[in-house]
């Protein structure tokens, strides 16, 4: 049997449908909108291209947490009115400033606990991050992801781990019917409220792939300063507008590069023409 996955936000509902809902209703609304061919499938990946996801998002997942357990850090600092040394100001998390958290005095051993035991979260964290790196730099070697990670390292902006952030993320750049598509898979497109004759721009579209537009728009801030291209395109288009708006322009273009190195499998070579 044919099985297919909607979006279920996707799926024509009437107001009447939407205020009384049963699975009888919910049944025959699906019913009537695959036989109009309304229902647009989505992408499901084979297991293992699953599993690789799972691998990267993991990581990704225990940044934040290591980002979140930093600020609890710093928190607890400023509510106790510890102040860090001038010294140790730019270096923040390096093996000195984590010496120098362990040694702080207080007037109780209820706050030296608390603050140890955030300090052991963060260790545990950090540990945790570097083997799931390891472990997703052996999987960017291996097939079939080794070549097009080579491909992709060539744009400028494009690291290992956004590569294979990338590849399992599309999976097949084959799916989307141009740069259009694979611009509001990644969420990288204008949205719009508009009605007869106001027209309203909502700016950048909330649909979208967290896990890529995030990484795209941090990588584009760095292809701005090695490819001549993406710097002259960005340069004039801060002329009429604020930077950060100009770099999600710039990150389209830069999907543009990506796409094409994708596609034709082949590496990227800078040049002046954007």
């Amino acid at each position: 049997m044919d099985c297919l996955v909607a979006h279920p936000a996707d799926v024509p509902t009437k107001d009447k449908e939407r205020r009384n809902r049963n699975d009888t209703v919910d049944a025959r609304k699906l019913a009537r909108s695959l036989r109009n061919g309304e229902l647009i499938a989505l992408y499901v990946p084979e297991r293992k291209a699953l599993e690789d996801r799972s691998l990267v998002r993991m990581r990704m997942s225990m940044v934040k947490k290591q980002t979140r357990c930093k600020n609890q850090i710093k928190a607890s600092l400023n509510f106790y009115g510890h102040t860090i040394p001038d010294e140790l100001v730019k270096s923040h998390w390096s093996r000195n400033f984590i010496n120098w958290l362990e040694s702080l005095e207080f007037q109780g051993e209820s706050g030296r606990q608390a603050l140890q035991a955030l300090l052991d979260e963060l260790k545990h964290l950090r540990q945790s991050i570097a083997q799931l790196t390891g472990q997703i730099r052996t999987l960017a070697q291996q097939e079939p992801y080794r070549t097009k990670v080579r491909y992709l390292k060539s744009i400028p902006g494009i690291s290992t781990f956004t590569a294979m952030v990338l590849l399992t993320e599309i999976v097949d750049i084959n799916r989307f019917k141009g740069l259009d598509h694979l611009a509001s898979f990644v969420g990288i497109v204008p949205g719009e409220d508009s009605s007869g004759e106001q027209e309203r721009n909502t700016g950048i579209s909330r649909r979208r792939n967290a896990y890529i537009r995030a990484l795209l728009i941090e990588s584009s801030w760095i292809a701005v300063k090695k490819d001549p291209a993406l710097l002259m395109a960005f340069n004039k288009l801060t002329q009429r507008m604020p930077k950060n708006r100009a770099i999600v322009r710039i990150a389209r273009k830069l999907l543009n590069r990506i796409r094409y190195v994708l596609r034709n499998q082949e590496s990227y070579e800078p040049c002046v023409v954007s």
